[in-house]
């Protein structure tokens, strides 16, 4: 079953805690420090059935300005808020960092609760009025309002049914979803070991489930779901939207703790930069350049590259499994305020190193949706894995790409990158066979320097699409096949010989024995199938730049036997080569036994 996570806001002392064990008859004040002063330090947890048979578990927060980090932590993982304001002594200092906080973190749902009403009943319709205008700009404007006296118990029934109205219009839970859980508490149980508990936003958690610990500054730790509670009962998964008390076999408690996540491997991109835009608070371009950013329960030293008041670059101390859409919280830390908060627009950014590349970036920004831009993600890079879009959260599992974009091997390609790739290799090997008739090709090699990442990755199909051929590892125009006649199939048993060994060129013996006499090898070499060498030598035509690929390899210069050496090949055979190789250009004769590779 579903449960719905709600949490608590509002000023120290206005009654959070004490409505909570009266909705629940539980002590969410886990700390003897926490009873024995009245005073919540940490997050509390308590759950509870509403009338309409919907679980609630309660996230309760500190209100003191000194556990604000605390009282974050608790915020930033639930879409609920309960926010609370006595009567007797109306809004207050962390009322306001509260409201600044559900504001910049976008939480859209919740109620406002005035309590201890019994004690100032003729302030309970000002207070009220006194919230409603202090929400009046953020998503919580029309939040319904009631008066409750847990000391009493007078308005608990209406705050009942007004939290049901609330969680219907709450959103719905993705069961589906890539699992991440942001840690809030760890803790070492006897017998059974490591235990952590968070609040489940999305997927389902299963006994046995292998995850990774990650945050923190930590390098990611794989660990494995001995077994699951939740509201203090065993479960053998946990669904979106509820409280889980994951017990870990794999890493210690005090390796694993607030501020981490527990995510499934490989569903994330792991990012120290990403680029987002303002969603409320101070304008960007006022704020420091030194701050807090807070996400999930975590709080990481971040810095800023502004680009304008709207939008920034944020720089993390350290990785964090971030999405596109996610609400992030900008806090200064010196004067613990609550400065404004941000939505990820691209969690992936491009790297910023060329003089005017700041100022595009803001363009680009200032025009991406807050979904972020597929389109423009591909077109910058030409191509992207599906995966990697799918892990910062740009598209969806059935996405269909654009129609700027097609779909190639699990990459999503820009056409006209894809278009400008196949251009250029066409130029590369046109320009090559304009040099030399008797080229093999650009060795795929080349063509991988010459294109660079990610077209590499495509060649096969760029070459298809280009209207070139590949062979012997060369990228060549296309040669049309003469017309040998009888000598075909002596020329492809001469071929496939000397693919396997290149410089074992055949005896005049093992020539005749193909039926390749002087006619048919020059024939063959017209049609571009052989090369012939001085002293009756016959070779492929991919020979001599294989021969300069081995040659450039020695210490230069190379002698005569060097070579030989090199090419596992018979002074026959080399001789002839070299001396090919020299009317080429592509080695120099230095003395008689010595010649070097022309770079």
């Amino acid at each position: 079953m579903t449960t719905h996570v709600v949490a608590t806001a509002g000023h120290v002392d206005h009654g959070k805690s004490t409505l909570i064990r009266a909705l629940t008859g539980m002590e969410p004040d886990r700390w003897e420090e926490e009873r024995r002063r009245g005073l919540t330090i940490d997050l509390g947890f308590a759950w509870t059935i509403l009338p309409s048979g919907r679980e609630v578990a309660f996230v309760d927060v500190p209100g003191h300005g000194r556990f604000i980090r605390n009282a974050l932590a608790g915020l930033a993982a639930v879409p609920v808020v309960c926010f609370v304001v006595a009567a007797d002594e109306g809004w207050s200092a962390q009322s306001s960092d509260h409201r600044d906080a559900i504001a910049a973190l976008g939480i859209r749902h919740g109620m406002i609760v005035v309590t201890k009403a019994d004690r100032a009943p003729d302030l309970v319709a000002a207070t009220i009025e006194r919230a409603r205008s202090e929400f009046a700009h953020t998503a919580l404007r029309d939040a319904p309002a009631v008066a409750v006296s847990a000391v009493q118990g007078t308005g608990l029934d209406t705050f009942r049914r007004t939290l049901d109205d609330v969680l219907v219009e709450a959103p719905a839970p993705d069961a589906s979803g890539r699992l991440r859980l942001w840690i809030d508490r760890s803790f070492s149980v006897s017998g059974a070991g490591t235990v952590v508990t968070g609040t489940l936003i999305a997927g389902t958690l299963t006994k046995g489930d292998r995850l990774e610990v990650v945050g923190q500054g930590r390098e990611p730790r794989e660990v494995v779901v001995r077994s699951l509670e939740s509201r203090d009962a065993p479960a053998d998964a946990v669904h979106p939207m509820n409280r889980a008390a994951v017990n870990l076999r794999g890493v210690s408690a005090e390796d694993v703790g607030r501020g981490q996540a527990l995510i499934a491997p490989g569903a994330w991109v792991m990012t120290t930069e990403v680029d987002v835009r303002r969603i409320g608070g101070a304008a960007l371009n006022e704020v420091p350049t030194q701050l807090t950013v807070h996400v999930g329960t975590t709080a990481v030293p971040a810095r800023l590259r502004v680009f304008d008041a709207e939008h920034v670059r944020l720089t993390l101390d350290w990785p964090l499994p971030l999405i596109v859409g996610d609400r992030l919280l900008l806090r200064d830390p010196a004067r613990h305020l609550v400065l404004g908060g941000v939505g990820v627009l691209d969690p992936d950014p491009p790297a910023l190193l060329r003089r005017g590349e700041g100022t595009r970036r803001r363009a680009v920004l200032a025009a991406m949706p807050p979904e972020g831009d597929v389109l423009a993600k591909v077109a910058s890079r030409g191509a992207v894995e599906v995966n990697d879009l799918r892990r910062i959260g740009l598209i969806g599992p059935d996405a269909v790409p654009p129609s700027e974009v097609r779909e190639l091997s699990g990459w999503w390609v820009h056409v006209p990158a894809y278009d400008e790739w196949r251009q250029k290799l066409r130029d590369l090997v046109e320009n090559d066979t304009k040099r030399d008739q008797l080229t093999p090709g650009v060795s795929q090699g080349a063509v991988r320097d010459a294109l660079g990442m990610p077209a590499a990755r495509f060649i096969d199909r760029l070459v298809a699409d280009a209207g070139l051929e590949q062979h012997s590892g060369y990228v060549r125009l296309p040669r049309p096949r003469a017309d040998l006649g009888r000598a075909e199939a002596g020329v492809a048993k001469l071929e496939a010989r000397l693919l396997a060994d290149p410089f074992l060129a055949p005896l005049a013996g093992d020539l005749a024995a193909l039926g390749l006499g002087v006619r048919e090898l020059a024939a063959a070499e017209r049609a571009q199938r052989v090369l012939r060498l001085q002293g009756g030598v016959v070779l492929l035509p991919s020979a001599p730049e294989l021969a300069i690929q081995a040659l450039a390899q020695l210490p230069q210069p190379f002698t005569t036997s060097q070579a030989r050496q090199a090419l596992s090949t018979s002074r026959r055979v080399a001789i002839p080569l070299l001396e090919y190789l020299d009317g080429r250009g592509r080695t120099r004769r230095i003395d008689d036994d010595h010649r070097e590779v022309v770079r």
